[in-house]
């Protein structure tokens, strides 16, 4: 019988490129319908990503990054994401995250009826994910 991995290659790919490559402890991903994690030795599946925090432990520590929709291929030592969107949380300018937040919020009183809803939900959620983030793996909360 093979001996389990005590590691997890993660490798996350955006549009744009390689987000991230790194050999990790443990991770915990945002699925479309609720948060999983993943340690060494699980067993493989294909998740649907929905929108949150991503995070991964390595050495102890957590990291976080912004999800916003794709894939997850987990696989006994490696995860795979193709997300839609993603930042690293020291790439996220908080002040523009925070207007982002106040002009989605300003959408949202403004809309009458369903039509455009679902677009300024959907900002105001990137928003509050993306400041959440930033804040959290900068010591703020």
């Amino acid at each position: 019988m093979m001996p389990l991995p005590t590691s997890l290659e993660l490798e996350i790919v955006t549009p744009e490129g390689l987000l991230l490559r790194e050999q990790v402890d443990e991770i915990v991903a945002p699925g479309e319908l609720g948060y999983f994690g993943v340690r060494p030795g699980h067993t493989p599946l294909m998740a649907t990503l929905g929108m949150g925090e991503f995070k991964y432990r390595r050495q102890g520590a957590w990291h976080r990054l912004t999800c916003f929709s794709g894939w997850c291929q987990v696989m006994p030592d490696k995860v795979t994401v193709l997300a839609d969107i993603g930042e690293r949380a020291e790439d996220i300018d908080t002040g523009r995250a925070e207007e982002a937040l106040r002009r989605a919020g300003e959408r949202m009183k403004q809309v009458r009826g369903e039509a455009g809803y679902d677009e300024a939900r959907l900002a105001y959620v990137r928003a509050v994910t993306r400041l959440a983030v930033a804040r959290k793996e900068r010591g703020g909360a």
